[in-house]
């Protein structure tokens, strides 16, 4: 299925997709969660075409690009003379959002100064330019995104609480590719397709054997990884023939022999998730199934929890589900 510039085919991207189109026209702000490549700004990018400020700018920062001691004055502005080098007045990214979007990717890497900062132009809705006395009212939508569980930061006191829960009101959480299979397909299809475009090349086609591997290989780049993949193949390809594994690249193949036959390592692999699982279902069984009171007591976020259940495939019904859930 394609929504704008997303494609996708699991059941998972689904209801991400709508969900997002759900709170596109609630002025609330929104945490996309998720691994790096997953496709963050995709999202936050439809939650701003599917609202009333489409036609307003989307502006993306990354946190963790910007150097500390210039993070105010790129996000919030600076007068000229504030500083050295500060020869004209510019304003922060607040204001250039204005009427649009304000995209923050990985606010986890934010410091704990830069938060405090953050979070007080958040509560009072105006910001201060760095070297200026006035205030100034800002009309922007934020969504926000990191690759970290920041519950998990909060508990070591690496990120506020306060600012966790004003950035939070909605979360979505985006699974890693390697548990979206149904979405490996669909992807190269739509990579090929645009690659071979861009390079005015015919559409490729690919042997049965590299999809086979495209769909064994558990892509820890995510998205990301597999159209690199995808568009060197495109510019690898001969016109007319059909792409075959030899040309697919060696981690690859290696990775995706690994995963249809793992090493003996794996035989510790399946002791140590026998003892997870022992470990989760016994703390559920003594919580009545309180998801959050489990994870309290296990030292991880219930979010964290979920994936665990996914992954060990533990279900109240019957213990242990014999075929893992569709995302």
């Amino acid at each position: 299925m394609y929504s704008r510039d997303l494609v996708y085919a699991s059941e998972h991207m689904r209801f991400a997709v709508e969900t997002a189109k759900q709170v596109a026209y609630a002025p609330v702000p929104v945490l996309i969660e998720g691994e790096s490549g997953t496709g963050k700004e995709l999202i936050a990018r439809l939650i701003h075409s599917s609202s009333p400020r489409s036609d307003g700018p989307f502006i993306a920062v990354n946190c963790g690009a910007i150097p500390h001691a210039l993070f105010e004055s790129e996000v919030f502005g600076h007068t000229a003379g504030a500083f050295t080098g500060a020869h004209r007045a510019r304003p922060g990214l607040f204001e250039t959002a204005a009427g649009g979007t304000l995209f923050l990717d990985e606010i986890g890497e934010l410091s704990p100064t830069m938060q405090a900062k953050l979070l007080r132009v958040l509560q009072e809705g105006c910001v201060r330019r760095v070297g200026e006395d006035r205030s100034r009212e800002f009309d922007v939508r934020v969504v926000a995104a990191t690759n970290k569980e920041l519950e998990m930061e909060m508990r070591a006191g690496r990120f506020r609480e306060d600012l966790f829960f004003r950035i939070s009101v909605v979360r979505i959480f985006l699974e890693p590719l390697r548990t979206r299979k149904d979405d490996v397909l669909a992807l190269v299809r739509h990579f090929a397709r645009k690659h071979a475009v861009l390079l005015g090349k015919h559409d490729p086609r690919f042997a049965g054997e590299v999809l086979a591997l495209f769909t064994r290989y558990p892509w820890p780049g995510n998205v990301r990884e597999l159209e690199n993949e995808v568009q060197r193949l495109v510019v690898l390809a001969s016109d007319g023939k059909p792409i075959s594994a030899s040309k697919v690249s060696r981690r690859i193949r290696k990775g995706a022999l690994t995963a249809e036959n793992p090493a003996a390592g794996s035989a510790l692999r399946e002791r140590v998730e026998s003892f997870e699982r022992e470990v989760i279902k016994e703390t559920l069984d003594r919580y009545g199934w309180n998801k959050t009171r489990a994870a309290r007591y296990l030292g991880i976020t219930r979010q964290g929890l979920h994936r665990k259940l996914r992954k060990l495939r533990i279900s109240r019904m019957n213990g242990v589900d014999p075929v893992p859930p569709q995302c």
